[in-house]
């Protein structure tokens, strides 16, 4: 049985939230309370030892990310919920945490709940990236230089220089790296498309996305081919042909 906690200022969201918990997931998820500021969340945090967190962003004392900074060490998972912050859900998807735009769609709890259910068995870090995810928030701007991908047990944290090519594989994605490194991650090429920076990448095919800067060299053969610095040969679709000869004069 999960234990969670509700840190959230709005009263009439705090009171949805809770209800929605307690109407489909009591079989698995004790709600322990709800604290409606920093501080508030930050005393309960220490005394009740929660397994998850549903976190507001935006506070009247303070930030979600102000309570993080100040219950570092305590182990535990964590579930954004947001309104409308861009910079704040960049960082939180750079970081790779979940997050639940407000007003909450109960589809969208619902597969939150059962990814924080699914972590919770032994060997399963909770937090890893926490401090990586702080350093983004506190940045001024959106050029992030690192970026977090989950890996089943366990968060990378790569260079995004260091990322060759992308692969979809169903709804996960390979990630080609330098050093002959390949990390299978759970999420759609799709999600990384819209993450990473478009300067840098661009989606040639259905099933890649390659980072133009470790592209080598052009084949014109066959309607077109990039070959990589890993030495795969990823085919250009013709529709994306002109855009990426293009962006290629521009990297070289």
């Amino acid at each position: 049985m999960i234990k969670a906690l509700i840190i959230e200022d709005e009263k009439k969201s705090r009171e949805m939230l809770s209800s929605l918990i307690q109407k489909n997931f009591a079989d698995r998820m004790n709600l322990l309370g709800a604290a409606q500021n920093v501080a508030e969340g930050v005393e309960m945090i220490k005394k009740l030892q929660p397994d998850l967190l549903f976190l507001d962003i935006s506070m009247p004392d303070g930030t979600g990310f102000d309570v993080l900074e100040k219950v570092q060490g305590v182990k535990f998972d964590i579930i954004f919920t947001t309104a409308t912050d861009k910079h704040a859900l960049k960082a939180i998807k750079y970081s790779a945490c979940d997050y639940l735009l407000k007003p909450i769609d109960m589809d969208e709890l619902k597969q939150a709940v059962d990814k924080a259910v699914q972590k919770k068995s032994p060997g399963l870090p909770s937090m890893e990236n926490l401090e990586f995810l702080i350093q983004n928030l506190k940045r001024t701007d959106d050029n992030y230089s690192k970026i977090t991908l989950p890996t089943g047990p366990a968060f990378e944290i790569v260079n995004i220089k260091d990322i060759i090519r992308c692969e979809a594989d169903g709804s996960y994605t390979n990630f080609y790296l330098t050093g002959n490194r390949k990390l299978m991650v759970s999420a759609s090429l799709k999600h990384y498309e819209d993450l990473l920076p478009e300067k840098d990448f661009l989606r040639v095919h259905h099933h890649n996305l390659i980072n133009m800067s470790h592209v080598i060299r052009y084949l014109k053969q066959d309607g077109g081919y990039a070959i990589m610095s890993d030495g795969a040969q990823i085919e250009i679709s013709r529709r994306k042909k002109d855009m990426f000869l293009e962006r290629l004069g521009a990297v070289k």
